[in-house]
């Protein structure tokens, strides 16, 4: 197939989804598309006589564009069909006793935990808010007595409306409960590798917080592990107000970082063994992490950042990028809208393959040495293509990214490190690890200090109220454009 067709099938695709993920029109406006593009090449080859001043190929791309938008809003369509339990729904608004296993990593905050039960008589989800304590784990089957309740769409801060209702739904969870009543039952129920590799993650933050103070441990274990839930809420913020939010979000950037530096650790071996070397340890993080689709397709994303530098084949590689989004999209379309991951993952490995390489010879100025040039260039690009999104998602602009990006991320990969190995060797002797933890927490301090100084300055970031998505699809529109008259 010409990589113009399939750029145009995958765009229309796209586009279709988007479309449908804000406008419900119906099931048949999508057989209406279907057959309108038909009906317009149809015509077109029919009458070529008459439209002698129109191209074939042009309106075969059209009509391509209208088919291929057509069977997205088909497919939003069909995965929106499991609305849930038809059984369970009558039980909504009532007291109910559930048996169910917790399918995910609960998630510990400040003040609740959340986690989403598997309730296997009914064959749903339902994610469970409670206290803190009793604490549970993967695989726990518990009961729940409490009220089941559906999820509705409410209105944020900034007085939009977000549709929370599809945000659970591309998990396939469509019932909650606020509080209930716990009780144990057993363990041990999942997959085991899950609830293995959990366990080691538990395991591993615990020898870590011996020898590391918080916030430090809480740091290093959303660097090492992605347990950005333990930083807690304020120093969430201060992450996001400062651009730096990235590195400990599962994204492709984070994880491309690592990949590549250990790929520079190993320059003076063959090169392929370097390469090998960095895929390596993005599967390995993959698995460290728990292996779920977040991480799976961010580690993806950073498989393809790797292979595009390590080989220099740009084109290639930005259509196995695209073909990667096309096959998480046709497998689950709700990850376009309602995952801020995969959004960040595919626009900034975009960026890191594609716009990257072009701005580097602008940064002649910036030093290689420590990598800053690099880093810079990488933070430049990436930001450039997150901008709409994170206006449009967050309504925040951080006008101190770039020199915190600077002063931060060269000493990452190495934190990441020391901070791997003060772990590791925690399950061996807790002495053995402190002059490891020693260097680790002196790294971890300077990137605090660092994040807290540029956050408490008074223009750190800017708040728009407002943003609408059509303006950043406006945008991405232009930057496809841009792209496209800059491709090699």
């Amino acid at each position: 197939m010409n990589q113009n067709y399939l750029y145009v099938l995958i765009g229309g695709f796209a586009t279709g989804i988007l479309f449908r993920s804000y406008f419900n029109l119906g099931f048949s406006f999508s057989i209406f598309l279907i057959a309108l593009s038909g009906v317009i090449f149809l015509l077109y080859y029919l009458n070529k006589h008459t439209y002698q001043g129109y191209s074939l190929v042009g309106v075969f791309i059209v009509s391509l564009f209208i088919f291929s938008a057509g069977v997205g809003v088909l497919r939003f369509d069909v995965a929106d069909l499991n609305k849930g339990n038809a059984v369970l729904d009558e039980e909504v608004g009532q007291e109910i006793i559930l048996d169910g296993v917790i399918v995910d990593e609960p998630d510990e905050r400040e003040d609740n935990t959340r986690f989403v039960i598997n309730i296997e008589e009914f064959d749903s989800k339902a994610i469970v808010i409670t206290d803190i304590y009793p604490r549970f784990s993967y695989g726990d089957q518990i009961q729940l007595r409490g009220e089941l309740r559906k999820p509705e769409n409410f209105v944020d801060e900034d007085g939009d409306t977000f549709d929370y209702v599809s945000y659970l739904s591309k998990d396939e969870i469509f019932y909650q409960m606020f509080y209930p009543e716990t009780e144990f039952i057993s363990s041990g129920h999942g997959n085991i590798i899950k609830r293995g590799l959990f366990s080691f993650k538990r395991a591993f933050l615990e020898k870590v917080g011996r020898v590391i103070p918080d916030p430090q441990s809480s740091l290093l274990g959303g660097l090492v592990v992605g347990a950005k839930q333990s930083l807690g809420e304020e120093l969430q913020e201060d992450f996001r107000k400062t651009g730096i939010i990235h590195i400990v979000v599962l994204s492709g950037y984070n994880v491309t970082i690592v990949a590549e530096a250990i790929m520079r650790f190993f320059a003076f071996l063959p090169h392929m063994f370097g390469l090998s070397v960095g895929a390596l340890a993005i599967v390995f993080f993959a698995i460290m992490t728990g292996g779920s689709a977040t991480i799976v397709r961010a580690s993806m994303m950073a498989l393809l950042v790797l292979l595009a530098r390590a080989t220099g084949r740009t084109q290639t590689i930005t259509r196995a990028l695209f073909i990667a989004g096309f096959l998480m999209l046709l497998h689950n379309p709700k990850i376009l809208v309602f995952d801020s991951s995969f959004q960040l993952s595919f626009t900034a490995t975009l960026a890191l393959i594609y716009l990257a390489p072009k701005i580097e010879k602008h940064f002649h100025l910036v030093p290689t040495k420590w990598q800053l040039r690099e880093f810079a260039v990488a933070t430049v690009a990436t930001q450039i293509f997150v901008l709409p999104m994170i206006l449009y998602k967050m309504g925040t602009l951080s006008l101190v990214a770039l020199p915190v990006n600077l002063l931060i991320l060269v000493f990452v990969p190495i934190t990441m490190l020391f901070g791997f190995i003060t772990g590791m060797l925690g399950f061996v002797s807790t002495i053995l690890s402190f002059p490891f933890a020693f260097i680790t927490n002196a790294l971890l301090t300077y990137q605090l200090k660092v994040v807290d100084i540029f956050a408490s300055l008074p223009f750190a970031s800017i708040e728009i109220n407002y943003f609408p998505i059509g303006v950043a699809i406006l945008i991405y529109i232009i930057y496809g454009i841009v792209l496209w008259k800059w491709r090699d």
